[in-house]
């Protein structure tokens, strides 16, 4: 599995990562994400973000939430963007016809907080940077998975950040930011973050 993820070209990026997530168990499919997709100078946004889409489809299925957030949210799994988005129709893709926890999986794209907070998992775009304070401060106690490559988001208040290690896309985890916003993150996910926080300073 290692050896073919390196050898696959970055066109094929996003139909390689799809069909890797549908054809091994969720443990096995996020190590091979974190030990085997390389990003090299040369390789567009568009793969990038392809790589960060399935994560975020993976970081859903090591996170319990809480029982009465399950009930506010309704039937879907909504996976959002705030922001500008940087994925693109690579997001729908990889995302489409999938489910969570029972729950279809629906791609949303917010421009305002009020919106933001019906969804399970928010992708907070680096175009609010300035605004991630205000943000991060109207979603307390909603029971959203933050997630951002926004620097120093989990040192901020975030839960989870995306980081680039020796040309991987990896994550750092606040398990402070998590516990307060009532979900549980399964310890398979914590034991392959590169960073796990047990405090912040949220907004700074």
């Amino acid at each position: 599995m290692k050896r073919f993820i390196y050898s696959m070209s970055y066109w094929s990026v996003p139909t390689a990562l799809s069909s890797m997530r549908r054809g091994v168990s969720a443990v096995l499919a996020i190590l091979c994400l974190l030990q085997g997709t390389p990003l090299y100078a040369q390789q567009t946004k568009a793969a990038e973000y392809a790589v960060k889409a399935t994560y975020l489809y993976n970081f859903s299925r090591f996170v319990q939430w809480p029982a009465d957030a399950n009930a506010a949210k309704g039937e879907s799994f909504p996976i959002c963007v705030f922001g500008e988005d940087p994925f693109g129709p690579v997001l729908d893709s990889i995302l489409a016809g999938e489910s969570i926890k029972g729950r279809p999986v629906v791609v949303k794209r917010v421009l305002k907080l009020q919106d933001s907070m019906e969804c399970r998992v928010l992708y907070i775009s680096s175009s609010e940077d300035n605004r991630l304070k205000e943000i991060l401060a109207g979603l307390d106690k909603t029971s959203v998975l933050t997630v951002s490559d926004i620097p120093q988001f989990s040192q901020r208040g975030g839960i989870i950040q995306f980081v680039n290690v020796a040309n991987k896309v990896r994550f750092e985890v606040n398990l402070s930011s998590a516990q307060d916003a009532g979900l549980i993150l399964s310890s398979d996910l914590l034991k392959v973050a590169v960073t796990v926080r047990k405090s912040s300073q949220p907004g700074d």
